[in-house]
């Protein structure tokens, strides 16, 4: 873990600007995290000083308490970075962002508040020594790439004393994915249909496509076929069927009693569960 300590020249506030990290253009490189003309002002008039804040822990850094992020193609989704830090001196403030790639300098992927108000934390006290606080921060799919799913985002997170020490931290690890929204569609034909005569049951598998902002098929994945009994509660799995080249499911079954099939799909490290509605089939 690379750690930076520093003496804040600065109000708790305005420290945090050195968070305001540009955030990069749909379709360019992502833009590496910069401090801002006001805290390197600052850190000049200290004489860049190097501050022995070795006693400031982050204890607890938990993002989107805890649950996955699923996204679509275009709509940005806001959620929550949660970072527990404890110094004897007690915490002033502590704020952050997610990145991804090798280099903190360099990320291939970044994820900050939205807005410059929304690097200002609300935070609370556990002690005398512990403070909890919590940033807003938001994904934006113009701004991913498909790289980005299914792995562990890295956090940054810049953290402030009462005695305006602070302590930067770039490799810590975020406790949840990145997922690539998914679609499922079912139809069951045709219908009516005379018992004992084959259902031809067809659907298709998509997911979206983070470069290209587009949904598009997920190939060769097992999905179930369910049916439930007109009447019943619960469904029962009839088969395991697996997506083709496009993403389009389709099996046969024979016609018995009235009900309703769906298919069903468990997910995968880069993609989440989803299930499509029921489509009912009328038995004669």
């Amino acid at each position: 873990m690379r750690i930076r300590a520093t003496v804040a020249a600065v109000s708790g506030t305005l420290a945090l600007s050195a968070l305001a990290v540009p955030a990069a253009h749909a379709g360019d490189e992502p833009v590496a995290p910069k401090a801002s003309a006001a805290v390197a002002d600052a850190t000049e008039a200290v004489g860049a000083q190097r501050a022995v804040a070795g006693d400031i822990k982050v204890t607890d850094v938990t993002v989107n308490g805890g649950k996955d992020v699923t996204l679509g193609t275009s709509a940005k989704k806001k959620f929550t970075l949660t970072i527990t830090a404890s110094d004897p001196a007690g915490i002033e403030l502590s704020s952050g962002y997610l990145w991804l790639g090798d280099d903190p300098d360099a990320p291939t992927g970044i994820i900050t508040p939205a807005t410059q108000a929304e690097y200002n934390p609300t935070c609370a006290d556990v002690d005398d020594t512990t403070t909890t606080c919590t940033v807003n921060v938001t994904a934006d799919p113009a701004r991913l790439r498909n790289v980005g799913a299914g792995v562990r985002w890295n956090v940054f997170a810049a953290v402030t004393n009462k005695n305006e020490e602070q302590v930067t931290m770039d490799d810590l690890k975020s406790d949840i994915r990145l997922k690539r929204a998914s679609r499922l569609t079912v139809n069951a034909s045709p219908e009516p249909v005379k018992k004992g005569k084959t259902i031809t049951v067809a659907g298709a598998l998509t997911r979206a496509n983070w470069d290209t902002k587009k949904y598009a098929g997920y190939t060769q994945q097992p999905v179930q076929l369910q049916f439930k009994k007109k009447g019943a509660s619960s469904y029962s799995t009839v088969k395991t069927v697996k997506s083709d080249s496009k993403g389009n499911l389709k099996t046969t079954v024979k016609a018995s009693v009235d009900g309703t099939f769906r298919y069903v799909f468990a997910g995968t490290s880069t993609t989440p569960a989803v299930t499509s509605a029921g489509d009912a089939i009328d038995v004669r």
